[in-house]
């Protein structure tokens, strides 16, 4: 089941699978892993039974495009299709209010990830947090009204 909440309802359960990935298993700085963008941002959680298991977020760019971040998914819960169904529901609510584009900085080994959903990769790689990324885009149909 994929939840998507506000900040304010879904940051306890969010950032312990953001610290348990990004600062924990990657290393990230912990300073690092909140920012300015989370409270305005809609986040997406996943839940295998009452547990939640994984989490990205959504943030409004302008009125025509928007950003797909702080994708994590526990390690023990990875490989069983959560993080795509993060990502689909992410994508389905962008497009359902109206955006053409959504962009992500993919780490680099997650890129084959994303192009399997339809993200393609733009520009060249670069560091980000200590890690390798690269930009990738997506293009959302207009929805029929």
């Amino acid at each position: 089941m994929i939840l998507i909440k506000t900040w304010e309802l879904a940051q306890d359960e969010a950032y312990p699978i953001r610290r348990d990935v990004f600062i924990l298993e990657q290393g990230v700085p912990e300073e690092m892993e909140l920012d300015e963008f989370d409270p305005g941002a809609l986040h997406a959680l996943a839940y295998e039974e009452s547990t939640c298991v994984g989490t990205a977020r959504l943030v409004y760019l302008d009125d025509k495009s928007a950003q797909i971040g702080r994708m994590a998914v526990l390690s023990k819960f990875r490989g069983r299709g959560i993080g795509a169904a993060i990502l689909m529901a992410l994508v389905k609510r962008a497009q359902a209010q109206g955006m053409s584009s959504l962009i992500l900085h993919s780490q680099v080994v997650a890129i084959p990830f994303y192009e399997k959903l339809g993200f393609i990769g733009q520009g060249p790689l670069y560091e980000e947090a200590g890690l390798p990324h690269r930009n990738m885009m997506l293009l959302l149909p207009e929805i029929a009204k």
